[in-house]
């Protein structure tokens, strides 16, 4: 296939160039003097002409023209070679003024000739080049009843990029049928040949089109809209494609291959949210700041996104030694000139943690380490109550002692109406902290929020793992529901809940529509390439110990308070009293050494009267 290498060697295609050259200062002659050169010009032809293409040439040398693959001619070709024969040009037109200034005082290469000249080799060369790209193109690609066509969202200027990305790369095998754009104003028109059609005219386009992908090029595109294109394109078999952010496009340029299959979680998110910046830089900006679970998804997460503010100093403490040093080797790579203290230690360590507290003297403590896997701590009740109850206990403790500003935990929607050990432990380590409130000067707050998009163990890593063996992929119910928010938003608004907080409350995050796991599950198929009950299975599992069939977030005026920002609330929740919480929880500590599952279940039901256990043994429990 490549023509080039077998056909022309690199110093033909200078010698071809230098040619070129050549005809143009022999076109440029013919214009200037009308197609009759005089005598008197003729003469000079001995000079003029080993001047100029002695000079052409070693500038094509010098520069690599003729190294360019011909067939990949792109718009960075044509500027080299604009560039090329201008500075030579212009050295032309210096070196007349040197030669006027001689004796001889006669311009070498006349201006109007340099000029045409100049023009001239631009466009045949550059024509030239364009001319061989379409030829080798036709002749080496598919034939067009075989090529799949190709629609990409959004006529600007990243649309056009991406027609010339899908023309350079994948061309033996697509074209671009049509853009989609929202603008009305360029319905009907064309971009490089190419008619531009409003977005109604999608299902019209797929149904008369073998259409391979619809590649959306733009960011301007609302989610809701990205699930409504998707979906009609999953109906004909086509292919969702993203385009990309520019900072992600190698060295510049985009390439087919960088253009990626829309995820599941690309439809999931939802728009941008708007933070108040100063409230959080203003609780982050030179200050000490620990964060625990620090190499989880929520934990590491908020260290990213905790850097931009400037924090005086971090302190990233985690048990999982792996994680955190893959942590610490991401920051690392960062360079944002921000010390950061990576500490192995589990939150449970009295002595552990009290070290740390002493030697870091946080003002601001993120407290993101938990056990979260509801089966599992349906098995292992005494592992929930030391990390997540002692372990809150501990921590929040050492707060008041070494006068912490502000406290924030990150809790789970499952703290509400708990079903199993893991939402139950949960809103006793909330209702602790929010007890602790007033107790001191450190602000206690708590922020709830559901599953996270792409965090560890989540149900969408699950399914890909599923689907990428042939399945089965396995749901617990046909009618489960969830809530689902991305791990950068749900960090977002642990932040902005951070800084609004005056201390006691429990923040709740809007989750937006809850999600039905099957129709999840199914989608994530479709945009796989597969085929439901052709080519994978789902099977239904039945309810784990604990688990919720539907998952409640209080999302009612009855039972929340707004805040500043649309997407926080506060919850009214109910206030325990400082002492008796805490001879509760001692109680509870005590248990949990005596590893007695259902005196510590049972104990638990006690501090939270609601937690009624659901699919488990705890249940006969709550008939006592």
């Amino acid at each position: 296939m490549n023509v080039v290498r077998s056909f022309l060697p690199r110093w033909s295609i200078l010698l071809i160039d230098v040619f070129i050259c050549f005809f143009s200062l022999t076109l440029a002659y013919l214009l200037r003097f009308n197609f009759y050169i005089p005598e008197s010009e003729r003469v000079t032809f001995i000079y003029v002409f080993p001047f100029v293409l002695v000079f052409r040439g070693i500038s094509f040398y010098i520069t690599g023209l003729y190294k360019n693959i011909i067939r990949y001619t792109g718009s960075r070709d044509m500027v080299q070679i604009v560039v090329i024969l201008s500075v030579v040009s212009a050295f032309f037109a210096v070196s007349n003024i040197i030669f006027y200034i001689t004796p001889w005082k006669h311009f070498i290469v006349p201006y109007s000739i340099i000029i045409i000249e100049c023009f001239s080799s631009a466009f045949i060369l550059i024509a030239g080049r364009l001319i061989y790209k379409s030829i080798y193109t036709e002749a080496t690609s598919t034939s067009p009843k075989t090529k799949r066509s190709i629609i990409i969202y959004g006529a600007d200027d990243a649309g056009l990029l991406t027609k010339r990305a899908v023309d350079r790369d994948a061309g033996t095998k697509y074209e671009v049928l049509a853009f989609l754009d929202e603008n009305k104003n360029n319905w009907g028109k064309r971009l490089e040949g190419v008619t531009i059609y409003s977005p109604a005219k999608l299902k019209e386009l797929l149904e008369n089109n073998n259409v391979a992908h619809l590649v959306l090029s733009t960011a301007d595109i609302s989610y809701e809209r990205k699930n409504e294109i998707t979906d009609i394109c999953l109906k004909y078999n086509t292919k969702v494609l993203n385009v990309p952010p520019i900072n992600h496009w190698i060295n510049g340029e985009l390439s087919f291959k960088q253009i990626k299959k829309v995820r599941i979680e690309d439809l999931l998110e939802r728009d941008p949210i708007v933070l108040d910046k100063d409230k959080i830089e203003s609780q982050l900006k030179n200050k000490t700041v620990l964060i625990t679970g620090a190499a989880g998804s929520i934990g590491s997460e908020i260290v990213r996104q905790i850097m931009p503010y400037h924090p005086e100093k971090l302190v990233l403490v985690d048990q999982a030694e792996s994680a955190i040093y893959d942590l610490q080797l991401e920051i690392n790579e960062m360079n944002s000139g921000i010390p950061c203290t990576v500490i192995l230690a589990d939150i449970c360590n009295q002595n552990r943690m009290e070290s740390i507290f002493k030697d870091t003297k946080p003002q601001t403590v993120f407290h993101a380490a938990a056990y979260k896997h509801v089966p599992v701590m349906e098995e292992n009740p005494v592992e929930g109550v030391n990390v997540n109850i002692i372990g809150t206990r501990i921590l929040a403790d050492l707060s008041v002692k070494y006068g912490v500003e502000t406290f924030v935990m990150i809790s789970t929607d499952k703290a509400i109406n708990p079903t199993g050990v893991m939402g139950a432990s949960k809103r006793i380590a909330e209702i602790y902290v929010q007890s602790l409130n007033g107790k001191s000067k450190t602000k206690f707050i708590t922020t709830r929020f559901g599953n996270v998009l792409g965090s560890n163990g989540s149900v969408i890593p699950r399914f890909k793992q599923q689907i990428e063996k042939g399945g089965p992929v396995t749901i617990t119910h046909p009618e489960i529901t969830r809530f689902f928010m991305t791990i950068p938003e749900s960090c977002q608004l642990v932040l902005e809940a951070g800084a609004i907080g005056k201390g006691g409350e429990v923040f709740i995050f809007d989750m937006g529509k809850s999600v039905k796991v099957l129709d999840l599950a199914k989608k994530m198929i479709q945009l796989s390439g597969l085929t439901l009950d052709k080519d994978i299975k789902i099977v239904f599992t039945g309810l784990r110990p604990g688990e919720k069939l539907y998952e409640e977030l209080l999302h009612t005026s009855e039972n929340t308070l707004p805040t500043h920002h649309p997407l926080i609330m506060i919850a009214k929740v109910m206030e325990y009293d400082f002492n008796t919480i805490s001879i509760y929880i001692d109680e509870l500590s005590v248990l949990a050494s005596s590893k007695n599952d259902m005196s510590i279940v049972g104990k638990m039901k006690q501090i939270v009267p609601e937690y009624i256990s659901n699919n488990s043994v705890f249940a006969e429990l709550d008939k006592k």
